[in-house]
């Protein structure tokens, strides 16, 4: 069992605004859609309500404290019940967000990929935790340019 955290943030750390993502950038969900196909993903409410569909061939978990979910989607109301429950499953699981649910697992997972997006947003109103990039190897994986923003896929494993 491992968990994978993916998460594209702006130089400030910025996830979102208003519950949308701030930039469109259409190759970084390409490589979302690469790297979380065939796997189960794990989600806030919001971020769940954030989303135009279920995404296609992947399990979807909510972790919120909040009213229950509707089937097919699984639903845990805290962290303790969700890791307990999915503790013996044989397989990579991906943290996709919000920014509360990105805090829970920051702790947890020993893998992330973060879209390091070279821009900013003054308005945005969720943020990525802080982490101690110290405590992690950073590779990048690719850059790459849309809509005149560049922005890196990196790779940080947590260090031994």
């Amino acid at each position: 069992m491992s968990y994978t955290i993916i998460a594209a943030i702006g130089k400030n750390n910025e996830l979102g605004k208003n519950n949308e993502l701030i930039w469109h950038l259409p190759n970084d969900l390409k490589f979302f859609k690469e790297i979380t196909t065939g796997h189960t993903i794990i989600m806030g409410r919001k971020t769940l309500e954030s989303l135009p569909k279920l995404l296609p061939n992947r399990h979807h978990i909510v972790l919120s404290s909040k009213e229950k979910i509707e089937e097919p989607i699984e639903h845990y109301k805290t962290l303790k019940n969700l890791l307990e429950s999915l503790k013996d499953r044989e397989e990579e699981i991906f943290v996709i967000g919000g920014a509360s649910v990105y805090k829970e697992f920051i702790d947890i997972v020993d893998k992330m990929y973060i879209t390091e997006i070279d821009s900013e947003c003054k308005e945005a109103d969720a943020y990525f935790p802080e982490f101690n990039k110290s405590n992690w190897n950073r590779t990048i994986i690719k850059e790459n340019e849309d809509n005149g923003i560049t922005y890196k896929h990196v790779l940080y494993k947590r260090s031994k």
